[in-house]
C-alpha cells in the first residue's frame, strides 16, 4: 500500500487542502483512486459557485455604501441649518456632491479603515463626532449608520463562507483553483472601503462561476466588475479627446490596461509595448459603475460611459479595432484571451503553483499546447494537470501558503469555523491578510515568500494554540494515519512517539513535512 499511500497523499496536498479528521474516509478514498479523487471534484458544473443566505450582489452591497453616503449628506445639512446664523462669515452656496463611488469611498475610508493586525479594530467615528445638533424645528435628524458595521460584518461574512467551503470540501481541488485565480486575477481589500465591501462578491461573481469555463469569459467578468474597474482607478480615466476629457481636462489611467497585459494575459515579454497598453486604455475609457443615481444604469453596476470613452479606432498588437462602443474593448480582450504568449504565461502559472517553483517544461508544455487548442477552456487545463505524470512524480516540495495551512488545520482537526475571527488573524500575523495582497500582482507563489524562518516560527505559534485546546480530545498518532498511513516518514513517526506531552505531539504533527508539504 506504500506506493498508492503516497499518491494519496499527493492527491490530497498538492492538488486538495489535504485530508479531513473524523470519520470522513479521505485518506483511503484517494489511495483506492488518486486521479479519480481529485477529478471528482471537476464533474459537478456548479461545484464552485457559493451561494449562501445573506451574501449580497455587488450592486446591493453598492446601494448599502450610497444610502450610508446620502444619511451622511443629510445629517451635515440638517446640522447646518440647526446653526444660528453669524455676520462674520458669509453664507456660502453649497456645493453639489460627487457621488460617484470613488468619492464614497474616500469618504468612508476616512471613518473605517481596519488594519490588518487586528480586524476587529474599530475606526468608525465616535459618538461625539456622528451626532449633529438638533434642530428644535425639524427634530432630531436620523443617525447615519456606523460604516464599520456595515463594511466589518459583511467581509467577516464572506469570509466566513470561503472558509467553510475550503474546510469541508471533499477534497478541495476546485476551491484550490478558486484560490489560484483569485490571486491571478487579484485585487485588494486594503485599497479602501468598497473594495473591502466588495472583495467577497467580486470573487463570487467574476471568479467562481468560470474556474470551469472558458479564460476568456473569466477574464471579460474580472476586468468588467466594478470591484476590479476601482481598484485599478479605471473609472478615473477619461479619453482625452472625449466630451468628459475635454470639459474636466483629464486623461487616461493606465493602470488597469497595464496590468491586464503584464499580470493578467500576456505577461512580462509577451511582445507588447507601452504603445500597446496606452492604446489598449484608450479603448476602456468609458468603463465604469453606476452611480447612486443610476443616471447610466443600475447604481454598482458595470456601465459604459460614452462620454468618457475614447473617440476612434486603436491599434493593440498589430491589429486595429475600429470604434464600436464598449465591444471594442471586448474585442481586445477576446484576442489577448487567445494569444499564444497568454497560453504560455497561464500554463506556466499554473504548473508552478500546482507543483514546483520550476515546473517540469514538459508539462509546462502540455499545459500550453492543451489551452491553446481548447480556447482556453480552464476545466481542461485542471484535468491535463491531474492525468500529467509529471505532477504525480515530482516530490512535494512547495511550502503551503498560511490560507492553505490554516484551512489545512481546520480540515484535519475537523473544526468548521463558526467564526472567522482565529483565521483571519491568523492570516494578518503570517503575511497572507485575506483579499488583501501588497500589490496587484497578488501573493508571492515560491518556497522562498513562504519558508522563511521567520515565518515558520509564527506557523509553529499558531499549531501550538491549536493544541493546547485541542490536545486533549485527539491523539495526534491517529492523526497522522488519517493525514499520511504509510506515506509518513519514520523521522515523522519517531517525532511524534517521543513528544513530551499530546499537545507537543499534535504541534510537531501540524509542523511536520507531510502536513506543511504539497
Amino acid at each position: 500500500m506504500a506506493r498508492d499511500s503516497q499518491a494519496a497523499l499527493v492527491a490530497l496536498n498538492r492538488f486538495g487542502f489535504g485530508a479531513r479528521g473524523g470519520a470522513s474516509g479521505d485518506f483511503v478514498n484517494a489511495a483506492a483512486d488518486p486521479r479519480g479523487f481529485v477529478k471528482a471534484e471537476l464533474t459537478r458544473p456548479t461545484g464552485a459557485l457559493l451561494e449562501v443566505p445573506g451574501l449580497l450582489s455587488t450592486a446591493a452591497l453598492g446601494k448599502q455604501v450610497f444610502d450610508y453616503q446620502f444619511e451622511i449628506q443629510q445629517a451635515r445639512a440638517a446640522a447646518k441649518a440647526s446653526q444660528p446664523a453669524t455676520t462674520e462669515t458669509p453664507a456660502q452656496p453649497q456645493q453639489r456632491r460627487n457621488l460617484s463611488l470613488s468619492t464614497i469611498a474616500k469618504e468612508i475610508t476616512a471613518r473605517d479603515q481596519p488594519t490588518q493586525a487586528a480586524d476587529n479594530a474599530n475606526a468608525a467615528m465616535t459618538p461625539a463626532q456622528m451626532q449633529p445638533q438638533i434642530n428644535p424645528v425639524a427634530g432630531p435628524p436620523k443617525p447615519p449608520p456606523q460604516p464599520l458595521n456595515i463594511i466589518q460584518k459583511t467581509f467577516r461574512a464572506e469570509a466566513l463562507a470561503r472558509l467553510q467551503r475550503g474546510v469541508v470540501a471533499d477534497c478541495g481541488f476546485v476551491e484550490r483553483l478558486v484560490v489560484f485565480w483569485s490571486n491571478h486575477f487579484c485585487i485588494s481589500a486594503n485599497k479602501g472601503a468598497l473594495a473591502r465591501m466588495w472583495a467577497g462578491s467580486f470573487e463570487r461573481e467574476a471568479i467562481r462561476p468560470h474556474v470551469l469555463g472558458r479564460f476568456a469569459d473569466m477574464l471579460k467578468a474580472v476586468e468588467q466588475h466594478p470591484a476590479m474597474l476601482f481598484f485599478l482607478d479605471n473609472q478615473q480615466s477619461l479619453g482625452p479627446d472625449s466630451r468628459a476629457g475635454i470639459n474636466r481636462n483629464r486623461g487616461l489611467n493606465e493602470n488597469l490596461a497595464r496590468e491586464i497585459m503584464e499580470l493578467h494575459t500576456l505577461g512580462v515579454g509577451g511582445g507588447y509595448s507601452q504603445d500597446d497598453v496606452t492604446s489598449l486604455a484608450r479603448i476602456i475609457t468609458g468603463w465604469t459603475y453606476a452611480g447612486r443615481q443610476g443616471q447610466l444604469g443600475i447604481p454598482g453596476t458595470f456601465v459604459f460611459n460614452a462620454n468618457a470613452h475614447q473617440p476612434g479606432a486603436q491599434r493593440v498588437l498589430g491589429k486595429v479595432y475600429e470604434a464600436n462602443g464598449v465591444a471594442q474593448g471586448e474585442a481586445v480582450l477576446a484576442d489577448i484571451a487567445r494569444h499564444p504568449s497568454t497560453a504560455k504565461f497561464i500554463a506556466s502559472k499554473f504548473a508552478r503553483h500546482f507543483v514546483a517553483d520550476e515546473p517540469p517544461p514538459g508539462l509546462v508544455a502540455k499545459l500550453q499546447d492543451v489551452f491553446a487548442k481548447t480556447d482556453g477552456d480552464l476545466k481542461a487545463l485542471a484535468t491535463a494537470l491531474v492525468d500529467s505524470d509529471e505532477a504525480w512524480k515530482a516530490p512535494l516540495t512547495k511550502m503551503r501558503s498560511p490560507y492553505e495551512f490554516l484551512v489545512a488545520s481546520g480540515r484535519l482537526l475537523a473544526r468548521n469555523p463558526e467564526d472567522p475571527g482565529r483565521y483571519l488573524n491568523g492570516l494578518n500575523v503570517l503575511g497572507q491578510p485575506l483579499w488583501s495582497p501588497s500589490g496587484p500582482n497578488g501573493f508571492p507563489d515560491t518556497n522562498a515568500a513562504w519558508a522563511a524562518p521567520e515565518g515558520l516560527k509564527l506557523r509553529l505559534d499558531i499549531a501550538a494554540q491549536f493544541a493546547s485546546t485541542l490536545a486533549d480530545r485527539i491523539d495526534p498518532r491517529d492523526l497522522l494515519e488519517l493525514m499520511a498511513a504509510d506515506a509518513a516518514s519514520p523521522e515523522t513517526r519517531r517525532t511524534i512517539e517521543r513528544a513530551e506531552s499530546r499537545q507537543q505531539a499534535l504541534a510537531l504533527l501540524l509542523m511536520s513535512p507531510e502536513f506543511q508539504r504539497r
